[in-house]
Order: C-alpha cells, then structure tokens, then sequence
C-alpha cells in the first residue's frame, strides 16, 4: 500500500499466570516475522513482551517490549 511502511510485527497475548505461558504466541510470531522478511525486509521489529513475560519475549526474539510497569508502577 502506497505510504504505509511496515516496520514489523507486534502482538499481546492474553494475560499470563506464568510468564512462560506467553511463549507460544511469541514464538508463532517469531515465525510469522521470518515469513514476513522474505517480502519485506524492512520490517524487522519484532514487538512482544510487557513488564511481566519480556524475558520470555527476549528469549524468543523481540526487539521491542512494553515494560510500563516496571517503570511507573501499577495503574
């Protein structure tokens, strides 16, 4: 599409219990993020993690995670 310029991919998963549990959506859209590389190039930012499973997203590949919360606390 003329003007839009894909930089990546973002998802949030449902709120974990654990953060492990996360890691199956982050590593589908790891997947999915490869898949889109081929076409694109230019979209390389992985976005997935917030303040409770960004370590688990790290592990998984982001290059981009939300940690609101551990820097201005519950809201």
């Amino acid at each position: 599409m003329a003007g839009i310029k894909v930089r990546g991919l973002m998802t949030m998963p449902p709120y974990p219990d654990e953060p492990e549990e996360s890691r199956p959506h982050y590593k589908e859209l790891a997947a999915l993020s490869k898949q889109l590389l081929v076409e694109l190039p230019e979209a390389a930012e992985l976005s997935m993690g917030m303040t409770r499973d960004f370590e688990v997203a790290v592990e998984e590949g982001a290059t981009v995670v939300r940690i609101g919360t551990a820097i201005f606390g519950p809201r």
